[in-house]
Parts: C-alpha cells; sequence; structure tokens
C-alpha cells in the first residue's frame, strides 16, 4: 500500500478519535443539522460542538452549507456510518472474548477453591 494511503487513513482515523465527533456523526446521521441543534441534541456546549465540527470539516469528513445566518452539517459519505457499525461490532466481539476469558478465570478460580 503507498504511503500517501495510510497517511489519509491515519490522518482520517485521528479525526474520528474523539468521543464528541463520534457524537455528532452520530446525530448527523439521523439528518442534516445546525449547531444548535446538533449542541441540544447531545447536551453539550456550543463552543466545544463548533470546535468538534471545524475538525471533521477540516478533514472532509462532514460538510456545511450556509443557510441564512445559519449553517447546516451533513455527513459528506454516508459510509461513515458504517465504518462506525463495522466499529462498534468490533467492540462487541472485543467484548465477547473478554467475557468469555473472565468466565474460563472464574472458572479456574472455582476449581482451584473447590480442591
Amino acid at each position: 500500500m503507498n504511503l500517501e494511503m495510510q497517511q489519509f487513513k491515519a490522518e482520517f482515523f485521528k479525526a474520528l478519535a474523539h468521543p464528541l465527533r463520534i457524537k455528532i456523526l452520530e446525530v448527523l446521521s439521523e439528518g442534516e443539522m445546525g449547531v444548535n441543534e446538533i449542541q441540544s441534541t447531545i447536551g453539550s456546549e456550543g463552543s466545544a460542538v463548533s470546535q468538534q465540527l471545524m475538525v471533521l470539516r477540516s478533514k472532509n469528513i462532514v460538510v456545511g452549507q450556509k443557510n441564512g445566518n445559519r449553517v447546516i452539517y451533513s455527513l459528506r459519505d454516508p459510509l461513515i456510518m458504517e465504518l462506525l457499525q463495522v466499529a462498534k461490532q468490533i467492540f462487541n466481539n472485543h467484548l465477547v472474548d473478554q467475557i468469555s476469558l473472565l468466565d474460563k478465570f472464574n472458572e479456574q478460580e472455582e476449581d482451584a477453591a473447590a480442591k
């Protein structure tokens, strides 16, 4: 794989590496919204939402369109939500593995205590 593609991927994932940005993307998956709507939906301060939207815009993950004195934001590519869904599935798989490991550990502890 060429270096430019690896660099793009690294920068893209870096832009996603913030809980508030993920939350904003999840909200925008429901439809386009202005900053105030996003803020009230996620219960965060406007300045924090604006800062995170700026990061997402700079990486072309969201786009903003002027509508009067408001800027309406939307996902640039709907595949972003599929990516987040896959990440959730990976997280769930990880949890299942961890629970299985914990169950095995508890069984070993019970067996050792019974002896």
